[in-house]
């Protein structure tokens, strides 16, 4: 299969599969079907007159028709995917899983369509969870990969072949970089800006960003994850102290009291520990000091050193420099990313967003 990049006005625009099955959430799969439409509606200068589309997306299934969603919203998929033989791009869309996690060769189909249309040459792109379904094609076996980092560990549970870094917002991958993955929910913004800027240049890519007011999370999805910690490891002594440490991270000397209340020698508890959770204690207990702060930026006004102290940490410059290595971002940079804005704030009847 020829490969087509750039789409101008003398190429045919590229054919995007945006798959749809009932697994699938509407919003991201909608977003992603009005965004890399957009170009036929782009107004003049952004689109110079008579410039095709560089793209044109169609919502393929196992069958045409309407098909319920996971919210028990129906979309109508436009064609069967038996009756495409080619694509340039087949993308995923997020969808949901139930209570018991990905249940495996639900959808034959669809996998055999995939690995089908990856033979040909299509780049195949998942939007968050949307890789739990391509994943099962066995293309990603040793491919680097992202998903939404609240699916991680099913991920994992499911795919262990393949590597998963949920941390990371984008993820290309493959012999022809044909292989995409993005992260957390609304990172098909830049799944979708990624694909415009490679096929239809920066400046395409730029026009639609401002056009929909997306935005790239350049800054990675390190911010936004939750540390809660693994406890599901059958360890009751380490499992005692996991439970003590949760609200009493701050103390002194913490390693030295966990290790009392687990009934432990002190190595013998760090190798358990560190088997159990993953981490070392005394990096468990910096993720719950970090985590506690980010929750005190985004809900008080104290100040970044006072913060600091009350997690436990003494020295001010040491407590910057550990919540940007966890974080990505300084103290003061996560409060202004995350904090409700006062235009936003209940009660604010006056208050306008900031120029």
């Amino acid at each position: 299969m020829t490969r087509r990049t750039t789409s101008t006005a003398g190429q045919q625009p590229l054919h995007v599969s945006l798959v749809a099955l009932p697994e699938a959430v509407i919003s991201t799969l909608s977003g992603i079907y009005d965004v890399m439409n957009a170009f036929a509606v782009m107004p003049p200068p952004e689109r110079a007159p008579g410039e095709r589309p560089p793209f044109r997306v169609e919502i393929v299934g196992e069958r045409i028709g309407p098909l319920e969603l996971a919210s028990r919203v129906p979309i109508m998929v436009q064609k069967p995917i038996g009756a495409i033989r080619r694509t340039d791009i087949v993308i995923v869309p997020s969808i949901l899983l139930a209570p018991g996690g990905w249940v495996k060769g639900r959808h034959p189909q669809l996998v055999a369509w995939l690995r089908e249309m990856h033979g040909q040459g299509a780049l195949l792109c998942s939007a968050c969870s949307g890789i739990f379904l391509i994943a099962e094609t066995g293309l990603f076996d040793g491919r680097e990969a992202t998903v939404h980092f609240a699916y991680a560990d099913s991920f994992a549970a499911a795919y262990p072949d393949v590597p998963i870094h949920p941390e990371q917002t984008l993820v290309v991958s493959g012999k022809r970089d044909e292989l995409i993955s993005s992260g957390a929910s609304m990172t098909w913004h830049d799944l979708v800006l990624y694909l415009i800027g490679r096929h239809a240049g920066a400046t395409a890519a730029q026009a639609v960003a401002r056009l929909f007011a997306l935005q790239w999370h350049q800054d990675g999805l390190a911010p936004f994850m939750v540390f809660e910690g693994r406890k599901n490891h059958g360890d009751v002594a380490i499992r005692t102290a996991q439970d003590w440490i949760g609200t009493h991270f701050s103390v002194a000397n913490p390693i030295e009291e966990m290790v009392k209340r687990a009934g432990l020698a002190e190595r013998t508890f760090k190798r358990r520990f560190t088997q159990a959770t993953g981490l070392s204690p005394i990096a468990y207990v910096q993720r719950l000091r970090i985590e506690d702060a980010k929750r005190r930026l985004e809900r008080t006004e104290t100040a970044v050193d006072e913060i600091g102290w009350q997690v436990g940490y003494e020295e001010p410059a040491f407590f910057r420099r550990l919540f940007k290595r966890v974080t990505g971002l300084t103290p003061g940079t996560y409060r202004r990313k995350f904090r409700i804005p006062d235009y936003a704030r209940t009660g604010n009847k006056t208050a306008r967003p900031r120029a």
